[in-house]
């Protein structure tokens, strides 16, 4: 019997056997498949970042050699890819970048859609000035501006980089350098100049708003104070008046009393600030309270030397 694997062909006067062996599967494609089960399956992201950093290691001249793999720049930008996942999932973000430039050695052979994964992740997490210069050397490197890609790295380069970080000037200058060209239409680049009007507007009038509301404020917490230095003052006169009225009879006062008009006075001489929010109420609380001690302590004394 023959083997499955083989096919007869007749011909002619004799015959002959093919054997169609199926091509052997590409053991750094194995790689990539076990470091993406890692990543997205087991959820092992350490051992996903693990085994992208071997295949990356094992990877040399001789895989662009191989016919039955995958090309030397798709496999190690897969491997790349996922690598970067992972760092992310260990958050180990500041450290992606770095890990990137090991793998390829200089900002300018970083493929495309790793540089536009990095300034994604950047962005995310706050950081776009550890992309800022990486990004300008990719862009202005001749070699780039062929790559599919360069046009959506130039466009997150300028609205997420760019703009945001407020260097508008050199955003204007990107738009008419080579790279504006290359990776820009015409319109596309006369919405860009729109935008960067826009956000200079913006930026003209928060810096205008500014001052007023400082004014304002500023204007509202004098007026506040000037309210309560003269409640305070009113009560200090009422104060005033009480003692002279008993300065005669005080003598008769309990010690008791004394000691309550004292306390009320240290509170409102010294404890208490009026330019606080938080004194009116208290303010208006001593007010009425202060009242009504005089007018049990003094009243029938003022009444008196009234009637005399």
């Amino acid at each position: 019997m023959r083997s499955s694997s083989s096919v007869s062909l007749a011909g002619g006067r004799g015959s002959a056997s093919v054997r169609l062996i199926s091509p052997p599967a590409c053991p750094f494609a194995a790689r990539v498949d076990a470091a993406v089960e890692y990543l997205m399956v087991k959820k092992d992201f350490q051992a996903a970042l693990d085994t992208c950093e071997k295949g990356l290691e094992s990877l040399g001249p001789s895989a662009e050699q191989e016919e039955n793999c995958f090309k030397y720049a798709e496999l190690k930008a897969a491997l790349t890819i996922v690598g970067i996942q992972a760092l992310a999932e260990l958050n180990q973000w500041r450290g992606v970048l770095s890990w990137v430039l090991q793998q390829y050695g200089e900002t300018e052979k970083i493929p495309a859609k790793i540089i536009q994964m990095c300034i994604l992740l950047y962005v995310k997490v706050g950081e776009r000035a550890v992309m800022k210069d990486a990004v300008c050397d990719w862009l202005h490197c001749f070699g780039n501006m062929s790559q599919s890609g360069f046009s959506t790295v130039a466009e997150l380069y300028f609205l997420h980089i760019l703009v945001p970080m407020g260097h508008m000037t050199e955003a204007l200058e990107m738009l008419e350098s080579d790279v504006g060209r290359v990776a820009f239409s015409d319109e596309q680049r006369q919405a860009a100049r729109s935008l960067v009007d826009i956000q200079n507007e913006k930026n003209a009038a928060s810096s205008n708003s500014n001052p007023e509301s400082v004014e304002g404020v500023a204007t509202t917490s004098a007026s506040k104070k000037d309210r309560s230095t003269q409640r305070l003052t009113s009560i200090m006169r009422l104060l005033y008046r009480g003692l002279s009225v008993a300065s005669v009879r005080i003598r008769s006062i309990s010690l008791r009393r004394v000691f309550l008009a004292l306390m009320l006075l240290y509170l409102l001489l010294v404890r208490m600030d009026p330019a606080l929010p938080s004194a009116f109420p208290w303010l208006l609380r001593l007010h009425g309270l202060l009242q009504q001690t005089w007018n049990t302590m003094f009243g029938p004394y003022y009444r008196a030397s009234n009637r005399s």
